[in-house]
């Protein structure tokens, strides 16, 4: 069995990590942060009290009896003289006390687990107040549920990317998948108290996080078969699941039976926002753009204060080639803030031990430095201070939007589309100027609510031509010249980072213009949050084109282009996001050939998935799984998802003899292992039941 390392976080002061947990408790509005673990350790001859440490974990099942056997691991790890070095010596301690915490977004209490190692087990929960209470029954069974979704969705998401963090499979049989759907069946109508993903303003019965971590389980598992059985029961009790039942149906390609349900369904509930979105996501999907084009307009008629409807419907404008609504519908999507995650702040460590585990790392991944450490360093500031990267929720899905009409359109039709249907403001001062017989003078943005500057125009409040605001003079001397038109604004361009906080909620469409101004009646005023998106988009498209004219001209002088590790995955990054695969792949390959980049080969696997590459889609895992076992990530559904699909299309037998044929070392092919695992414990498609793993 490949053995796992375990970070420590030593204290200043003993207990300060669980007291700063407890005093932040009240701030937590969603899920809350991962678990923490804290540990007091005496010297093992003298007993004296020597340290505190801690580091945080998901994974684990919360009942007292599982919390005090993951403690009891913990002893080995730490035996003197056996377990793993103390950065680079013996241990010489041992642990007398473990606290586990594990927070309970339904009852918003934290449930603490204290184990006196060797003797009792303790479990109570504190509350808001810090106040301390019975751990009744109610509040475990909410709390395991709330752990492995904070498992499963924390998993690869980036803003958990936390020190001292172990990650390991909620879910890893099928007696562990059997407690969650029992736990989920009898919650299911709190879902909506968990909070919901990024794009969802109001968390509901159907769109919320325990609805996002169910069908991300029928996705790891494939075990839709047990889904549906949970959805019927639950729409027994409540017609409305028959949304997530049907979208259950699609998924295992039961389009027959689907349908048959969303035709009942939206009989009997007919502004249903949950059955008309995923009847135009079937219409979409059979090319129907006709019957997906009046259900989406449905959808947003019934949840009009939804991004994800408007969001739908500006995708089927898009494939109708209908740019003009397109841009129009987008200008109209509700958008709001991006809410931080649940990390409180931590008390200054005293030190921090990250010890590299003794087997299955692979030598090429650098293991030297924490990941995110120093890595800005000689770094282009052109790059580094691109906005886009730096979007979340409704606005990065605008933006994505926005992406897909110039990758069907190019970025100058794109500008041209924006001044038919949107008000420029060189021709609203003209047109002030003819009506009132006067010279206009500075125009207020306050009052027109992100009117819109002409494409070839010069900026009212800067005086600055389009060419000269992002980049100074010194940036662009080394730089070729690039033919992107800047879409001139009446603000400075600065970089979107309060759009998210500071835009309009309830802006008005409909732009104020005098009675006798006819070429205004069929325009908009667009809202200032768009606008900055299309400052976003400039300076994405100026960069990359930038960089591949540059590209070019080193090539064609047969010159070396050399660029920082840190640098071509930006630039890797920047061309996923304006969809350019080919050059992405070359930008990540080129960051991989100065040394392992986890950044570079997750965008890599994505285009290999995405070209059925499945040699390369195999050695990426394998390289990434190592990479994850190193800093102490044990479960990666993205990972997961890949072997899986791997698995159904070339056979578990085949991929096995792949690996063992490989010069990884066992300990590298243990890991993979698990895996296979995983797929004989669910049975996925492509399993072949005689294989042994011999």
């Amino acid at each position: 069995m490949v053995s796992t390392a375990v970070p420590e976080i030593q204290e200043m002061v003993i207990g300060e990590a669980v007291n700063a947990r407890t005093a932040a408790l009240s701030s937590f509005h969603s899920l809350g942060p991962p678990d923490l673990v804290h540990l007091t350790k005496v010297h093992a001859r003298t007993n004296a009290q020597e340290a505190g440490t801690y580091h945080y974990v998901t994974g684990i099942d919360t009942s007292s009896a599982s919390i005090a056997a993951y403690l009891n691991t913990l002893t080995y790890s730490y035996a003197p003289g056996e377990g793993q070095l103390w950065f680079g010596k013996q241990q010489n301690w041992k642990i007398q006390t473990g606290v586990y915490c594990c927070y309970n977004s339904l009852s918003r209490v934290d449930l603490r687990v204290r184990v006196h190692i060797p003797g009792s087990v303790e479990a109570f929960v504190i509350d808001e107040r810090g106040e301390k209470h019975k751990a009744t029954d109610q509040i475990m069974l909410e709390t395991y549920l709330c752990s492995v979704i904070r498992a499963i969705l924390f998993a690869d998401d980036e803003d958990y990317n936390i020190t001292a963090y172990r990650r390991f499979n909620p879910l890893p049989n099928r007696e562990a998948e059997e407690k969650f759907l029992d736990a989920a069946e009898k919650l299911f109508t709190k879902g909506w108290q968990l909070g919901s993903e990024l794009e969802v303003q109001v968390p509901t019965l159907l769109s919320n996080n325990l609805t996002a971590t169910f069908f991300k389980h029928l996705e790891l598992t494939g075990r839709y078969n047990e889904g549906i059985n949970l959805l019927e029961k639950l729409r027994e009790k409540e017609p409305d699941f028959a949304a997530l039942l049907a979208r259950v149906l699609l998924d295992m390609d039961e389009e027959v039976k689907a349908v048959q349900l969303l035709h009942n369904s939206i009989i009997t509930s007919p502004r249903d926002p949950n059955l008309l979105d995923l009847q135009t996501r079937f219409c979409m999907s059979k090319n129907r753009l006709d019957f997906a084009l009046a259900t989406a307009k449905r959808a947003v008629n019934s949840a009009p204060s939804e991004f994800g409807p408007w969001a739908r419907l500006v995708k089927v404008y898009i494939e109708q080639h209908d740019f003009q609504s397109a841009l129009l519908t987008l200008n109209s999507c509700p958008m709001f803030p991006y809410q931080n995650v649940d990390l409180h702040r931590m008390p200054v460590a005293q030190r921090m031990h990250l010890p590299v585990p003794t087997d299955g790392v692979l030598q090429d991944i650098i293991d030297d430095s924490i990941p995110g450490e120093n890595e800005n360093t000689n770094v282009d500031p052109a790059l580094s201070r691109l906005p886009a990267s730096s979007l979340r929720g409704t606005f990065a899905k605008a933006y994505d939007l926005l992406v897909e009409i110039v990758h069907e359109i190019g970025w100058d039709m794109l500008l041209k589309y924006r001044s038919k249907v949107f008000i420029m403001e060189e021709e609203y001062r003209n047109l002030k100027t003819e009506t009132n017989g006067t010279k206009t003078g500075k125009h207020n943005r306050a009052d027109s609510n992100a009117s819109q500057v002409a494409v070839n125009g010069t900026s009212l409040s800067t005086g600055r031509t389009p060419e000269g605001s992002v980049m100074g003079d010194d940036d662009k001397k080394d730089m070729p010249a690039a033919d992107i038109v800047k879409p001139a604004q009446s603000v400075d361009a600065e970089l979107v980072k309060g759009s998210e906080e500071h835009h309009p909620a309830n802006a008005a469409t409909e732009p104020v213009v005098p009675a006798s101004a006819t070429p205004f009646r069929s325009k908009r005023l667009c809202e200032r949050w768009l606008d900055n998106l299309f400052m976003v988009m400039y300076e994405d498209m100026r960069v990359y084109t930038l960089w591949r004219a540059e590209f070019a001209h080193f090539k064609s002088q047969q010159l070396p282009y050399n660029k920082s590790l840190r640098e071509l995955e930006i630039l890797g990054a920047l061309a996923m996001r304006l969809k350019h695969t080919e050059e992405a792949a070359e930008a990540f390959s080129q960051s991989m050939n100065i040394r392992f980049s986890a950044r570079a080969l997750k965008g890599l696997l994505d285009i290999y998935t995405a070209r059925n590459e499945p040699i390369n889609i195999l050695q990426a895992t394998v390289k990434l799984t190592s990479y994850d076992h190193r800093w102490y990530k044990e479960f990666s559904p993205s990972l997961i998802v890949a072997m899986k699909r791997l698995v159904r299309e070339e056979g578990s037998q085949k991929l096995r003899n792949m690996i063992h044929g490989s010069d990884n070392s066992t300990s590298v092919i243990e890991l993979m292992d698990g895996y296979f695992e995983m797929a004989k414990q669910f049975k996925w498609p492509g399993y072949e039941d005689d294989d042994d793993g011999k």
